[in-house]
């Protein structure tokens, strides 16, 4: 393991977004790690090693992801990360108080919480989502006061997890909503997300009529195959943003699924890694 390349800052995605010096964030791609086969990176159109998967329910092997997650964290300068159990709801957690608890149970590993969102306003304690297609969504006070980190796939952002995000960012930075700004990460892009017409219902049933005619356009029917439709994450997430009051937002303008040679894609590959998205307040 030793042998492959360190993890640098040009293995990631960092948001371009106009924040406080304070706020600091980064995406991780495929490149920069130690893992192998389907958890690896894509080079010469095949799988070769060096893969940063940082996800621990994947198959792959538990050495190789705590090596991942321990150059993430050396690159980002952090001791720990609230790393979380993403189960598609719209469960928010704070980081510092997750941090905390390893701290506690020092040597005992204690499981993650079961959330898909984590938020602070505490320096050195970052928020992390996991995604393979799903949508990360970092949100921070433009002021470096609070920051967080929700996992967007369709069932969350129909919940209300981005919203909900925003909500509990602009409570910890005490000012509102229009104070933040938001960046969309890698996900599966809108010309690869097939869904059904369970997925368009959750959506438009639940729109309000401001919003009804946009969410509609975010799905465009698959003429070859009736009741399918390609829906556009992105377009969805700014929707509910909006809906909070956070107007300010970048990102949104990759595709997970089809960017194979950057990207992991659970829906592309099914046995594959997971990205992971952070952010954080400096001192």
């Amino acid at each position: 393991m030793t042998n492959l390349a360190p993890l640098t800052w040009r293995d990631c995605v960092l948001p371009d977004w106009q924040v406080s010096p304070r706020v600091r964030a980064l995406i991780t791609t495929r490149d920069g790690g130690v893992s192998g086969g389907p958890y690896g990176r894509w080079h010469d159109g095949g799988e070769q090693p060096g893969g940063m998967n940082l996800g621990l329910h994947t198959g792959d092997d538990p050495a190789h992801v705590a090596e991942n997650r321990a150059r993430v964290l050396a690159l980002a300068g952090q001791a720990d990360a609230a790393w979380l159990e993403q189960v598609h709801g719209a469960q928010i957690v704070r980081a510092d108080d997750v941090i905390a608890s390893h701290a506690a149970d020092a040597g005992h590993a204690p499981p993650p919480p079961r959330a898909d969102a984590s938020v602070t306003d505490r320096a050195n304690a970052p928020c992390v989502v996991m995604v393979a297609d799903c949508l990360p969504v970092l949100i921070c006070d433009a002021q470096g006061r609070a920051v967080g980190a929700a996992h967007a796939g369709w069932r969350g952002l129909a919940a209300g997890i981005v919203e909900q995000t925003a909500a509990r960012v602009a409570a910890l930075a005490g000012g509102a909503a229009d104070g933040l700004c938001a960046y969309l990460g890698p996900a599966i892009g809108p010309h690869a997300f097939e869904v059904g017409t369970d997925v368009r219902d959750a959506f438009l049933d639940t729109a309000p009529q401001s919003e009804h005619d946009a969410a509609n356009r975010a799905f465009v029917a698959i003429d070859a195959a009736p009741g399918k439709y390609l829906a556009d994450l992105y377009a969805l997430a700014r929707l509910r943003l909006l809906r909070a009051g956070v107007t300010r937002v970048s990102g949104g303008d990759t595709c997970t699924a089809t960017e194979r040679m950057r990207f992991y894609s659970y829906r592309r590959d099914r046995v594959t890694g997971r990205m992971a998205a952070f952010v954080w307040l400096a001192d």
